[in-house]
């Protein structure tokens, strides 16, 4: 295995990563909570109108995403030199519906995913701050209890 590069062009590659990725969401209209609840008003019962366009910006990710993966599996290395490691776990627990569920919940609530909420500080707002805040509280919490619910089986064995 090769060890990790300590050049610049792991950080180039991530900068521009994030500046596509942003200028995508920017674009897709993904940084703008009320048209992300438009998308999720399927039933009408908010603003009484289903906006579907948010599904030609998914349609277009989820295009890239699998031809991306698909590519990434016939390497061992990525650009930047550090070797490619995917997830193998398969299995659906309790944490996974529930994490899921949370982020569901959470995203039609504010309008905001957390990678267009990060995004969007840069045009500012108190509201996109106050996500970020709770979002930051949300995970410092969930490490807790993780970290605490790890404790007890120690402490029980």
């Amino acid at each position: 295995m090769k060890p990790q590069s300590t050049s610049v062009r792991p950080l180039l590659i991530a900068a521009l990563a994030g500046v596509v990725f942003a200028a995508g969401l920017a674009l897709g209209g993904m940084m703008d909570p009320r048209k992300v609840q438009g998308f999720l008003d399927v039933g009408g019962i908010g603003s009484g109108r289903w906006d579907p366009s948010l599904a030609f910006v998914m349609g277009g990710a989820l295009l890239v995403s699998l031809i991306t993966f698909a590519r990434v599996g016939t390497r061992e290395m990525s650009w930047s030199g550090d070797p490619i490691a995917l997830p193998t776990r398969r299995d659906i627990d309790g944490r996974l519906v529930g994490g899921a569920a949370l982020f569901g919940v959470g995203w039609g609530l504010s309008g905001y995913c957390p990678g267009p909420a990060v995004a969007s500080l840069l045009i500012g707002g108190l509201d996109v701050a106050c996500f970020i805040g709770a979002m930051a509280a949300g995970m410092l919490l969930a490490r807790w209890w993780q970290t605490r619910a790890v404790d007890s089986q120690g402490a029980d064995a």
